[in-house]
């Protein structure tokens, strides 16, 4: 009777360490998944801000030019 006693708790012992292992795999691959989405966030904010630096330099360039045709200058 002790013997199965003793079997069966080495087996919840066995069985705790291996939810506790599977719970860190899940643990680390949340963190890295988090991991990676912060840095494609950081990414594409600087990439649209490089973006957005562009567009306005060519609404700035649209408007002038715009404001040239306008009065009849010539574009040359």
């Amino acid at each position: 009777m002790a013997t199965n006693h003793r079997e069966a708790i080495q087996m919840q012992i066995q069985q705790d360490w291996a939810n506790r292992e599977y719970i860190e795999v899940i643990t680390n691959s949340i963190k890295k998944t988090a991991e990676f989405l912060n840095s494609f966030d950081l990414s594409c904010k600087s990439r649209l801000a490089i973006l957005n630096e562009k567009l306005t330099k060519l609404e700035r360039k649209i408007d002038y030019l715009e404001a040239r045709v306008t009065k009849g200058e010539t574009l040359n």
